[in-house]
């Protein structure tokens, strides 16, 4: 009974008083009560309600006067039961507490039992595959949709990847995709330290995802045109983009697989709960136009230097990053080791204000099908499109999982009942890249064009 009397929320955000939460309250604030929003009611939710009050009055702003009536919630990732209890109160949940790999798996549990649905940020492969493995099931059988990445981590991936695919019209067909991340700013570039410290743990896990891995089903791979590319060289010069680059060991390119995977396994992508019939029609001509492709992520710089300043932090990271007291030189001086891109008070707000981002997607593959099948045959044919938008972990991350949210509570009926994935496939045929578009994200296409063989 004293359930029942509980108010429901249509969204709870968890971690609301961090770095990146706070960010998420002021993008969620935008549509709060808006006439066309699904957002009528939220509530905040951490370990200390008076830092989520100074959150809520931050995310306001300065001098706009006392914060609106929104409730503030006492959860902690160490007590199920605070979980459980949020969980009972609120269509879905926004994680925002990182590193997901110490502090995610029982927020999933809570959303899978309770049947919530479930977003976060993270862009930890083990943490993401893992979660599938053991909540998958429990998640399809109680309806709670639990899709990790919603942020830069992934979904600028997924969506860049589809969109280039769809340009390739038939007879024309896609082999392989390269991305290209390139990171500016007018003043200087300062990452997020949860990502970082994500980073430096992925090192000291990396065993752990290759044995859950092993442990696990083969996944379906799907059918793409050609022979794969070639690995080429190491510190690449991008010229039809104006970088240098070199392989990112990101997230991204294992979500982008995951989706494919799943698609294969899918033809037509998710059944939605209780799609109409024009969103049947919507989502299977969606999906009959994205082909599969081989991909691949590499970070970009205008400067040689600016590589080799990359390398050298990864170095460190891969060095240090494999024993305890390595470990903690990396989280005790994140500054001296990133060579200043990470420190832990994060950037200002100058500095967030001033980044941005591109991504290129170079998509190489043959102006026919059938040459494709031809044995050693090179591509004939490249397409170049773009995703661009602003800095990546205060400003893009909140636009992306506040926009995922509103889609799952104004279209929940044409997605999946329930399960553990990938943005990718239950985003990729709703109107996700033009909520962006109206965000200050772009989708380009900068050239189509002929490869001399």
């Amino acid at each position: 009974m004293e359930a029942m009397n509980k108010p429901r929320y249509d969204a709870v955000i968890l971690g609301a008083s961090g770095f990146t939460g706070k960010y998420v309250v002021r993008e969620a604030l935008k549509f709060l009560n808006v006439p066309s929003s699904p957002l009528k009611s939220i509530a905040l939710a951490g370990r200390n309600p008076s830092k989520l009050s100074q959150a809520l009055q931050w995310a306001i702003g300065p001098n706009k006067g006392p914060p609106p009536d929104i409730p503030i919630l006492t959860a902690d990732t160490s007590d199920p039961s605070s979980l459980a209890a949020i969980c009972s109160q609120t269509s879905i949940l926004l994680n925002c507490v990182g590193p997901f790999r110490l502090h995610g798996d029982p927020v999933v549990a809570a959303c899978a039992a309770a049947g919530c649905d479930y977003l976060d940020i993270s862009g930890e492969p083990e943490f993401m595959e893992r979660m599938e493995a053991k909540y998958h099931d429990r998640a399809a059988e109680s309806g709670a949709l639990v899709v990790s990445a919603c942020g830069f981590d992934s979904v600028p991936a997924e969506l860049g990847l589809m969109f280039n695919s769809r340009q390739w019209v038939a007879p024309a067909v896609v082999n392989s995709v390269e991305a290209y991340v390139s990171l500016e700013s007018e003043k200087r570039i300062v990452g997020n330290f949860a990502t970082y410290e994500s980073a430096v743990l992925g090192v000291a896990n990396a065993k752990q995802l290759q044995q859950l891995r092993r442990s696990r089903p083969r996944r379906a791979r799907p059918a793409i045109a050609g022979p794969p590319p070639s690995k080429g060289s190491t510190i690449e010069h991008q010229k039809k983009v104006g970088l240098w680059a070199v392989k990112l060991p990101s997230a991204d390119a294992i979500v982008v697989r995951r989706t494919l995977s799943t698609l294969t396994e899918n033809p037509g992508g998710l059944r939605g709960v209780n799609e109409s019939a024009d969103a049947v029609t919507k989502r299977e001509a969606f999906w009959s136009s994205v082909k599969p492709a081989h991909f691949g992520v590499k970070i970009g710089s205008k400067s040689l230097l600016g590589i080799l300043r990359i390398i050298m932090v990864g170095i460190f990271i891969g060095l240090l990053g494999n024993t305890g007291f390595g470990r903690w030189l990396l989280l005790t001086f994140p500054s001296v080791f990133s060579l200043g891109w990470f420190r832990k008070k994060g950037p200002s707000e100058e500095e967030v204000e001033s980044a941005s981002f591109k991504m290129w997607f170079v998509g190489k593959g043959f102006s026919n099908e059938s040459n494709a099948s031809q044995g050693n045959t090179k591509p004939d044919m490249e397409v170049i499109t773009r995703v661009s938008g602003p800095e990546i972990g205060y400003v893009t991350t909140p636009i992306i999982l506040v926009q995922c949210a509103l889609i799952v509570l104004s279209q929940r009926n044409n997605l999946s009942k329930g399960g553990v994935y990938p943005p990718g496939i239950v985003f990729g045929p709703t109107d996700l890249q033009e909520k962006l578009e109206k965000n200050g994200m772009s989708f380009d296409v900068i050239s189509k064009s002929s490869m001399s063989s």
